[in-house]
């Protein structure tokens, strides 16, 4: 077994597991967020009880109140918007594990030697190779979006 194959095998192992913990941490991260959310709708629906009913309370109050109130909705929506990245993580990340499933399929094909491929062969290295092709372009587009979003942001 030569020494590039077994170093290919590690690499691929070792970036299998990075993407692991990376997804890991992702959803550790979207469900912190999901718990976050709940407690900013209740502490949200708190604030707009105290509004409506303690009309007769003095303006400061409520103006502390509604302002409470409005950095609430503006925490929610930086937590939105972590959330919508994170899942765009996410994707990324599947799209990643199935570009290195199809490139180690494609690699197998590759090293064959022209001599003993089959006609099925070659026609698997070519749907693959498409496959791959596709997966890239996916993951190009993610990244785009990304762009596109971090610059409409600033």
């Amino acid at each position: 077994y030569p020494t590039w194959k077994r170093t290919l095998a590690r690499r691929a192992r070792e970036s299998q597991v990075k993407r692991f913990c990376r997804a890991q941490a992702i959803q550790r991260r979207l469900e912190e967020i999901e718990v976050t959310f709940r407690e900013l709708e209740q502490q949200g629906i708190k604030l707009e009880k105290l509004l409506r009913d303690e009309n007769e309370s003095p303006a400061d109050q409520q103006t502390q109140w509604t302002n409470q109130l409005l950095y609430l909705v503006q925490k929610k929506n930086n937590l939105m918007t972590e959330e919508s990245d994170l899942m765009i993580a996410v994707q990324e990340l599947k799209l990643e594990e199935q570009q290195c499933q199809l490139d180690q399929k494609l690699r197998s094909y590759m090293n064959k030697e022209e001599t003993l491929k089959t006609p099925e062969d070659e026609k698997a290295e070519k749907e693959i190779l498409k496959q791959l092709v596709e997966v890239v372009n996916k993951r190009n587009v993610l990244i785009q979006m990304q762009e596109e979003k971090r610059l409409s942001e600033l």
